[in-house]
C-alpha cells in the first residue's frame, strides 16, 4: 500500500498540533488569516501552502518549523 502523500502527512500534523492546542479549524483559521476552507483543504492535503503560508501556521501554533515537520 502507498504511503500518504507529504501534502496528507503535513495536513495531519498540522491538525494534530492544532487539536492538541484546543482550537476548533474555524478559530485556528481566523487566527492564521485564512479562510476556514483554505484550512480545510490544508488539513487534508488538498491544498500545497506557500513557504510563507507554512510559517504563517508554525507561528500560530507557537512551534518552530522544524516541529511543524517533525515526523515526516
Amino acid at each position: 500500500m502507498q504511503s500518504p502523500s507529504l501534502r496528507h502527512q503535513f495536513g495531519h500534523r498540522v491538525r494534530e498540533l492544532r487539536l492538541a492546542r484546543g482550537w476548533t479549524q474555524e478559530a485556528f483559521a481566523d487566527h492564521c488569516g485564512f479562510a476556514r476552507t483554505y484550512m480545510s483543504r490544508i488539513e487534508t492535503g488538498g491544498a500545497n501552502p506557500s513557504l510563507d503560508a507554512i510559517k504563517t501556521l508554525a507561528d500560530a501554533l507557537e512551534v518552530s518549523l522544524s516541529t511543524l515537520f517533525e515526523g515526516l
